[in-house]
């Protein structure tokens, strides 16, 4: 008998809620935008952070280098091309080579290149959702589910709004997914070190692997990185990536700035910030809390269970421990919902209900992520908490259970890794 906590969670009720959040979500949208000009109903510029890399596209196009981490620059150069975004200002923290991906947008009008962009986030965001449910054999008859969710999930809708690139960080993650479930190694490698664009969201991911002593994977990462840094430093100079690490030095005092919203954030740094009004007390449990994620997060590593669960609990701790990370990046949890949904698909048991329950609020809570505006308290991190650990504590006994207590050397993992 199912507990009554996650009776309720079929598939053909959510199919009819994310229907409904769907259409309430794209609705709102639409409504918001379909304004003349460049501002929406809200007053702010449609596309709003996409501002910020049309600009860098724009200095790379000038070879502007040493304008990359220039704000009054940038304000400049903004108030020439688009006036109706005059006021608008961005701390500049990516790295140089991003400007020379967004310079061939550059060349459009601002409209053309946001819809395009737009377009293209979109494009990637449902190919990685497709490549994924692919890769997941019990779900192969909830298609029409795994759409209706994909198009309904929170983190999509806000990486639309938004202009965000987070689309390229799920890609990373995915094509790092495949290469692992192909045992090619330094192919996840080079998608994890692509990941230096957005670096936060490489430290789960670094730790594991070098803890785990994954060779291949470190060296893929490295050369990747490596590559994108070069990149930059053959088209504009050493000057552009000595602006850069002095700007990610710089960044602990420029956090307002970085963060307007706090609430729109969802990662351990923030979560204590907002819930502790004592910088240094609040800085000490990010680092404790951390370090618990991190344990986690190897042990599910160094451990016989399947490569759905491994993968899944690599993305919750990668949110988790981003010193920074908006409500637009929660997108790369997205294959962690199928891999997880797969597993729990042929599973029984009181505390799969709770994984399934979880999962449930993981989903849904970033649409109420404002509220800690006033709650100073961001429900999703808990959850996305307690799903690596439940998912970690579900793994680890169902696998021993299966293999026995003798066989959780390095070949149960890899006899685990044959069966995902």
């Amino acid at each position: 008998m199912r507990p009554a906590s996650a009776s309720w969670i079929t598939p053909r009720r959510l199919r009819a809620r994310g229907l409904v959040l769907a259409l309430c979500l794209w609705f709102v949208y639409l409504w918001n935008i379909a304004t003349p000009g460049l501002l929406d109903r809200s007053g702010n510029l449609k596309g709003t952070d996409f501002l910020h890399f049309y600009t860098l596209g724009s200095l790379a196009l000038a070879h502007r280098g040493a304008d990359l981490y220039n704000m009054r620059a940038q304000s400049e150069l903004v108030a020439q091309r688009i006036p109706a975004a005059a006021a608008i200002r961005y701390l500049p923290l990516y790295p140089p080579q991003v400007s020379i991906f967004f310079a061939p947008l550059a060349q459009f009008s601002y409209p053309w290149a946001l819809a395009i962009w737009l377009t293209l986030s979109a494009l990637i965001y449902g190919g990685c959702c497709y490549a994924v449910w692919r890769l997941c054999p019990n779900l192969q008859n909830y298609g029409t589910t795994v759409l209706i969710l994909a198009l309904a999930y929170p983190a999509f809708w806000h990486l639309i709004a938004w202009g965000q690139t987070s689309a390229l960080a799920l890609a990373c993650f995915t094509i790092a997914l495949i290469a692992l479930r192909k045992r090619r190694e330094v192919l996840c490698g080079l998608a994890l070190g692509s990941l230096i664009f957005k670096p936060q969201l490489g430290l789960a991911a670094a730790v594991i692997f070098v803890i785990t002593l994954r060779w291949r994977v470190i060296a893929g990462a490295l050369l990747a990185s490596g590559a994108q840094m070069a990149t930059g430093s053959l088209y504009f100079g050493l000057g552009p990536l000595r602006a850069w690490a002095q700007a990610l030095r710089n960044t602990p005092k420029e956090l307002a700035l970085l963060e307007p919203r706090l609430y729109q954030t969802h990662s351990l740094r923030t979560f204590w910030a907002m819930l502790i009004p004592w910088p240094e007390l609040s800085f000490l449990l990010y680092v404790a809390s951390a370090l618990i994620v991190w344990a986690l997060a190897v042990g599910c590593w160094r451990s016989p269970m399947p490569l759905s669960l491994r993968f899944s609990a690599l993305l919750f701790a990668t949110v988790l421990l981003a010193p920074h990370l908006s409500v637009y990046d929660l997108v790369i949890l997205a294959p962690a919902f199928l891999l997880l949904s797969d597993w729990l698909v042929r599973q029984r048991g009181n505390e799969d209900a709770t994984l399934k329950l979880l999962m449930y609020l993981a989903f849904v809570l970033p649409l109420i992520g404002p509220l800690a505006y006033w709650t100073h308290f961001q429900l999703s991190v808990p959850v996305m908490a307690a799903l690596l650990f439940l998912s970690w504590k579900i793994g680890r006994k169902k696998i021993g259970r299966k293999m026995g207590p003798g066989q959780m050397g390095s070949e149960a993992v890899s006899i685990a890794e044959q069966e995902s």
